[in-house]
């Protein structure tokens, strides 16, 4: 039983100094290459103008909701089955 404990700790260590040197040789491979002539940066992005169509898209969805809140309120007094007022 000893044996077997010595033999599964012994892959335990084989199998953390593995992981140790994996982990150490991917982040070695994904550090940047000190240079002097690094790459300038990028351009700032420019603001977002508007051009207008988004005020009118709004304009047009409350107009609608306007309409839809109207035809709710008027139909009722046409049915006589509905007693909201």
């Amino acid at each position: 039983m000893a044996a077997c404990f010595a033999f599964s700790k012994a892959i335990f260590r084989l199998l953390a100094v593995l992981a140790v040197l994996f982990l150490a040789s991917a982040s070695a491979s994904r550090a940047p290459a000190a240079s002097p002539l690094a790459a300038p940066a990028p351009a700032p992005v420019p603001v977002p103008t508007s051009d207008g169509t988004s005020i009118d898209q709004g304009i047009a969805y409350v107009l609608m909701l306007v309409a839809l809140v109207l035809t709710y309120l008027i139909h009722p007094l046409d049915a006589s089955s509905y007693n909201f007022f």
